[in-house]
């Protein structure tokens, strides 16, 4: 959660920020992905999807989506407010 604040507020300041990051919490927080994969190592490094959250779970080969997409029905998101 502090890092979550943490990254809000650079943003509100202005700046472009990039994370690399596997927990769930900061990736349904992200205004855009890009999701990499299928798999991990040599089965991995494709782009398997880009857009926001919820149209990343719209994508099938996505595992992004497939974990993320019960946080976002669950109504554990909070979409952000511009």
């Amino acid at each position: 959660k502090r890092l979550l604040n943490v990254l809000q507020r650079l943003v509100d300041k202005g700046n472009t920020v990039l994370v690399i990051e596997h927990n769930l919490d900061v990736i349904k927080s992200a205004d855009h992905l890009i999701d990499l994969g299928p798999e991990g190592g040599q089965r991995g490094g494709q782009i398997v999807g880009i857009g926001t959250p919820e149209e990343l779970c719209q994508i099938e080969q996505s595992y992004t989506g497939k974990y993320l997409r019960p946080l976002l029905e669950k109504g554990h998101y909070e979409p952000r407010e511009d």
